[in-house]
Order: structure tokens, then C-alpha cells, then sequence
């Protein structure tokens, strides 16, 4: 989900930014279990329990690699696949056309086939490659369950998964470093509740996603983590709600607000940048635009406006859809040749926020 939200060459060409950390990420953790609904730990009002230190959490960026053009030439002769999610999702069309645009610049045959958000078409889109004889596929379908049955129906040939777990046929994994963007996601959050309220916040909800299961877990743990490292202690009156896409979470959150009367500091984060937008407009119909504090992944372009012009939209991690291609096409034909690639290809993710969008994307209209 985003789950799913990656990324492809930046407007203006620009280089992708330097995260400020290196290498591993260190927090501190939070006292406690994250699942606390009850409102926390708080010993009066307006005051927050003091919380025992907590032993070091590590976060890791093993496993990310550079954006890399093809080689031209390096595809000659090769015949391609990508399951792709589908145009109707933005962060998807971003992934997609980066794939093409870069095995075309290979000079490889790449056959796109659209699962539309469905596991049995992505099956049906593993039967046609095993047809048409494709060498080596990407896998972005967004039914994790369904995995295995694609894979058997597939041809018996490399696969590397995008951003969802396809065992057990995958040779490598590439996408989003999950619980890493969730951690540097969650520490902007947790910052920006200390700064502005203490950490004295009413409510965390936390919009996931049950089809995409280890993608899921590894990020919002990741924004647990994160969150927890600046404001630690059980998490306030947590709302965990399967709400990855825009309709189900403006339905979802409509519900959840009704369940929070009177309460203006609700943090709300987000697998992907499609719920945020859905909470928004929950948000925004119930009159409570100022309640909610927002963070979201992904930071594509139906995201840009909003993280630049909405003043409580504190940050997202960055994927660059538009650049998965220089990823996924590279690597992919070195499998389809034989040669060996690492089991995890992720991407160098970044925080965005209204104070950069402009260098990376200068976003028009907004």
C-alpha cells in the first residue's frame, strides 16, 4: 500500500536529498504496550506520566541501494513483466510508467498487465506471462494471501516483489525500507506533539491495512517506534483502523471522529498518502479540519498540494514513485541473465514536509 506508495526521476531532474542519518537510526523506545485505547497513562489532566528510561531501539537501512539508470542496450533481446496495481492509483501510474520508461531505455520488452487492485487478476496476470514466455516479472499485486497461488501459475522464472511480500517465488525484495519510513515519519510526528503540546495529544489513529500484511506491520511499527522515541509511554486512546484507500478511510474516520467529541489534537497516520486524503475529507465534512495532525507515506503528487498548503500536515516519508524503475528494471534484468542480486533493493526514503516540497517537486497550482 501505499500500501503502497516509490518513485522516479524528480521534476527538473534534481537529485534526490540527502537523508540526515546514516546508516542505523537509534530511539528510544517507548515504556509499555502500544495497543492502549484508554487514553494512556496521563496522572491528571493536562499533565503526562513520567516515563521509566527505555532500552534503544535500532532502526536499519540494510538493504537500500541508489536509483540507477539501465544501461542502454542492457535489456536487448529480453522479454519483461510487471503486474502493476493499476493507473487509478497514483503512486501505481508513477511506478508504472517509470518501469516502462526505463526498460525502454534498456531496450527490453516489458509487458504491463494490470491487476486493478484485485489478486485474481493479478493470477490471470501471471497465467498470461507464462504464456507469452516473459523471462522475468515484477510483482506488484496487492494481495499478499494470494502470493503463493500466483507464483505457481506463473512461469518458473526471476520475480522480484514491489513493496508486498510474493513469497515464496520472490528472488529480491524492492520497495519501501517499511519500518524505516515509518520511524522517520513517526519521529516528525512525535517532535511536533512535544513542541506544541508536550506530548499531551487526545488520540493516535493509525489507518493500515490487513490485505498488505507485512508492509503493515513493519511500517505503522515503524511510526509506533518513532512516535514513541520522542513521546514515550503507551499510546493515547490508540485507533487502529483498516482504512489504505481514500473511500474507506473518509468512511472509517467519519465513524472514529464521532467517537472522539470535543477532542482537538488527534494525531492520524497512515500506510499511505490515500488515507490521509480520506481523512481529510472526513475531517472536513464533520467541521473538525483544525482537530486532526497528519502524517502520511509515499509524498506523491496527489499528495503535494495538500503537504505543502495544509498547515496540519506535519510530514510524510518520501518514496519517489516516479524513480522505481531505476530500481527495479536494472536489477531485474541482471536476474533474468543469471546473475545474482541481493534479497532486499529499497529505496532511500526521506522526510517531506511544506518546508522542502518546493525543492523536490515545485508543485504548480496549489
Amino acid at each position: 500500500m501505499r500500501a503502497r506508495r516509490g518513485a522516479a526521476g524528480r521534476p527538473g531532474g534534481r537529485a534526490v536529498m540527502a537523508l540526515a542519518c546514516v546508516g542505523l537510526v537509534t530511539s528510544v523506545a517507548a515504556c509499555g504496550s502500544s495497543n492502549d485505547s484508554s487514553g494512556g497513562s496521563a496522572t491528571a489532566a493536562g499533565t503526562t506520566a513520567a516515563a521509566a528510561p527505555a532500552p534503544a531501539v535500532t532502526v536499519s537501512k540494510d538493504g537500500i541501494v541508489k536509483f540507477q539508470t539501465p544501461a542502454a542496450g542492457s535489456g536487448k533481446g529480453l522479454k519483461l513483466g510487471f503486474i502493476a496495481l493499476g493507473d487509478s492509483v497514483p503512486f501505481s501510474k508513477l511506478v508504472t510508467d517509470s518501469m516502462k520508461k526505463n526498460a525502454q531505455a534498456a531496450g527490453a520488452q516489458l509487458v504491463v498487465c494490470d491487476s486493478q487492485l484485485d489478486g485474481q487478476k493479478a493470477l490471470d496476470c501471471a497465467k498470461s506471462f507464462k504464456s507469452q514466455g516473459v523471462q522475468a516479472y515484477l510483482n506488484f499485486q496487492v494481495d499478499q494471501k494470494l502470493a503463493g497461488a500466483i507464483c505457481k501459475a506463473g512461469p518458473q522464472v526471476p520475480v522480484i516483489a514491489v513493496d508486498i511480500e510474493q513469497q515464496p517465488c520472490q528472488k529480491a525484495f524492492m520497495g519501501a525500507a517499511n519500518e524505516y519510513a515509518g520511524f522517520i515519519a513517526g519521529q516528525a510526528v512525535g517532535k511536533f506533539a512535544k513542541d506544541k503540546w508536550n506530548c499531551d495529544y487526545d488520540a493516535y489513529v493509525s489507518l493500515e491495512s490487513t490485505a498488505s500484511v507485512d508492509a503493515s506491520k513493519q511500517r505503522m511499527g515503524g511510526y509506533r517506534k518513532g512516535f514513541q522515541s520522542v513521546c514515550p509511554g503507551d499510546l493515547k486512546n490508540e485507533k487502529i483502523l483498516d482504512a489504505d484507500r481514500t473511500d474507506t478511510a473518509r468512511t472509517k474516520m467519519t465513524d472514529t471522529l464521532t467517537t472522539l467529541p470535543g477532542q482537538k489534537k488527534i494525531v492520524v497516520v497512515s500506510i499511505n498518502d490515500d488515507g490521509i486524503l480520506g481523512a481529510i475529507a472526513a475531517a472536513k465534512t464533520a467541521g473538525r479540519s483544525g482537530d486532526i495532525y497528519l502524517s502520511g507515506q509515499g509524498a506523491d503528487p496527489s499528495a503535494h498540494c495538500a503537504i505543502k498548503t495544509n498547515p496540519n500536515w506535519i510530514a510524510d516519508a518520501g518514496y519517489f514513485p516516479e524513480r522505481y524503475g531505476e530500481i527495479g528494471i536494472p536489477y531485474l534484468i541482471k536476474a533474468a541473465k543469471g546473475e545474482q542480486i541481493d534479497a532486499k533493493l529499497l529505496v532511500d526514503h526521506q522526510l517531506v514536509s511544506k518546508d522542502n516540497i518546493d525543492q523536490l517537486y515545485a508543485p504548480k497550482g496549489c
